[in-house]
């Protein structure tokens, strides 16, 4: 059975998860020892370069893996950092064994979803190689997920705007430097004498006679001065790019899907008030239609985002296969 790409609730994960650690406690391993107070250090924690990673979990034994991974569960490095997270031990665990692990896919089929929020959440934050180390996790654990080609096509795009932002920001500072020569090559016309023309003398005046005093004019009625112009509010700041995620728990496989294991997506369509908080959802497609609805409208209600300040409509979609 192929790992699933669909989003799954983080509680299912941690049941999921639970029982993985129960069905790896009962495999036959009899020197097997209880998993330390915290993981291990290990040359890729040290040096998280791919390579080094890669030969020290190989330098691992299958139960040295199996422990390292049920300490990695516990410490919520799911997918990071680099050699040293639950991911990465189960794909070892999965390469070392020669027949399938019950243990290490049923957790790689959990984590996927995991790894997909991930790879997203670094896309929109510009941290492309943090996504395509996720988009190469998901590789390693189903080759033919659907979500894939979306997070590369992302990675891509993401990469390409990113370029182009660099390239037009560059432009601007070598015409802003040329600019600047051009205006310090310029000569200076020297400045004109300045003639001082002499003083005129005045001649003497007479004395003014003297004036009568006048009576002093009434004052003037007071006025009432108009009320100051409203001042006007500055404008909100715009907002680029979609809000950031704060809880955005995976709806959970549905029951009677499992039970006759099929597989479907849902296009869900919804509105983030400017509180963060989803208003409401709609779901614009559904294969098949009645079975997988109800679970994505019912999580993305529970979602929270960032306040963005004004009503937001996002679309996402949801993918189920067993």
């Amino acid at each position: 059975m192929t790992a699933p790409v669909f989003h799954a609730r983080p509680t299912a994960l941690a049941a999921a998860l639970v029982f993985a650690l129960l069905l790896a406690g009962c495999s036959p391993a009899p020197d097997e020892a209880a998993p330390p107070a915290a993981a291990p250090a290990t040359p890729a924690a040290v040096a998280p370069d791919a390579a080094a990673a890669a030969d020290a979990l190989a330098a691992l034994s299958v139960d040295e893996l199996r422990q390292r991974a049920s300490v990695a569960l516990r410490d919520q490095r799911l997918y990071g950092p680099v050699g040293d997270n639950a991911m990465e031990y189960y794909l070892a665990i999965r390469e070392k064994s020669a027949t399938p692990n019950v243990v290490a896919e049923s957790a790689l089929m959990d984590l996927m979803p995991y790894a997909l929020i991930g790879a997203e959440q670094a896309i929109v934050d510009g941290d492309f190689v943090e996504a395509e180390r996720l988009a190469e996790l998901m590789a390693r654990t189903d080759a033919e997920a659907p979500s894939l080609p979306r997070i590369r096509e992302a990675i891509a795009a993401g990469r390409s705007a990113a370029a182009e932002r660099t390239r037009l920001a560059e432009e601007r500072a070598r015409q802003a430097e040329a600019q600047r020569q051009a205006a310090a090559a310029q000569p200076v016309a020297p400045a004109a004498p300045v003639i001082t023309a002499p003083t005129p003398v005045q001649a003497a005046t007479p004395e003014p006679a003297p004036v009568a005093a006048q009576p002093a004019p009434a004052p003037a009625p007071q006025v009432a001065a108009p009320p100051p112009a409203p001042v006007a509010a500055a404008p909100a700041p715009v907002r680029t790019g979609p809000p950031r995620a704060i809880s955005t728990p995976q709806p959970p496989y549905p029951r009677e899907a499992a039970r006759t294991r099929a597989s479907g997506t849902v296009v869900a369509q919804f509105t983030i008030g400017a509180d963060g908080r989803v208003s409401e959802v709609t779901v614009i497609r559904a294969r098949p239609r009645g079975l997988f609805e109800d679970a994505v409208i019912d999580t993305v209600r529970t979602w929270r985002f960032e306040p963005p300040g004004e009503p937001v409509t996002m679309t996402r979609t949801f993918e189920f296969r067993m």
